[in-house]
């Protein structure tokens, strides 16, 4: 199992690893989503502590976030395995 930390809300929670991040997002986290495509950017998030254990970007978010690494949209990652801190707070 794998485990999504969101801490500017003091919420985690377990998802199987290799699993999509998007539903625990928005259902208990309460990230907004616009498209669920990774065409509006509205599921914006900054990986605090673990991006290694995320998905590669793929080019939605390089287009998205071509010189920052930490950001990320919601709705293209999938957690591999492991923990990740995310924030949703920061412009």
């Amino acid at each position: 199992m794998s485990k999504i930390i969101m801490i500017n809300k003091g919420l985690e929670e377990q998802i199987p690893d290799n699993s999509q991040i998007k539903d625990v997002c928005e259902e208990k986290f309460g990230v907004l989503f616009g498209c669920k495509d990774g065409l509006c950017g509205t599921c914006r998030i900054k990986v605090v502590e673990g991006n290694k254990n995320l998905s590669e970007k793929n080019q939605k978010e390089k287009d998205f976030f071509p010189d920052n690494e930490s950001e990320r949209l919601a709705c293209q990652c999938i957690i591999k395995k492991g923990t990740i801190k995310i924030d949703d707070t920061y412009p």
